[in-house]
């Protein structure tokens, strides 16, 4: 059988969750957290990193602050760094009033791996005015992956599109056998 793969998202329907805020240096200045999304290796300058809690509530092990900015608990992030050690980096961050440790979740490996012919994709056109984005994905829906394409990943984000967060069946299986909150999937 082939291996599975699945958009890994942020559960906003857990009841009483928090929701966190814009990434900040340790000045208090926003980070443009665009650099942890895109399938690559991060290189942080200026220290420590912080997360402001936008709403109080229950805090969750797997959170999407930002814009689609992953922060995990320090028990999700040793699963990752176990189970997908070379598909990861695990950058440390201060969540304003929990004393437990959390890390952004970023996934170092891009795969151009979409399937075409099997999700619904929209391409930006020249109508569109923005000439360097011709031809490439403007959207992506229903998303397939061609698995044949994937290698030995288990955690990345696909060349072209890099909004979704996508994990092997073995990376959401230990998420849900540890009872990991706040995670969503969706196969691919």
């Amino acid at each position: 059988m082939s291996k599975r793969f699945f958009e890994l998202a942020d559960d906003v329907n857990v009841p009483h969750r928090w929701d966190l805020s814009t990434l900040t240096d340790s000045r208090g200045r926003e980070v443009d957290d665009r650099q942890f999304t895109c399938g690559t290796p991060v290189h942080i300058i200026g220290g420590r990193l912080r997360i402001p809690v936008e709403s109080a509530g229950k805090s969750l092990d797997y959170t999407e602050a930002g814009v689609g900015l992953p922060v995990v608990h320090v028990r999700v992030a040793s699963m990752f760094a176990e189970l997908a050690p070379d598909d990861v980096q695990l950058i440390p961050v201060d969540v304003e009033g929990q004393p437990d440790q959390y890390f952004i979740l970023v996934a170092t490996r891009r795969i151009r791996c979409i399937d075409e012919q099997a999700s619904r994709i929209r391409l930006w056109t020249h109508e569109n005015g923005i000439p360097e984005m011709v031809g490439k994905y403007a959207s992506v829906r229903d998303m397939r992956i061609d698995r044949a394409k994937v290698g030995d990943a288990r955690v990345f984000r696909c060349e072209g599109w890099t909004v979704p967060l996508i994990v092997s069946g073995e990376i959401r299986d230990a998420l849900d056998r540890m009872g990991a909150t706040g995670t969503r999937f969706e196969e691919v």
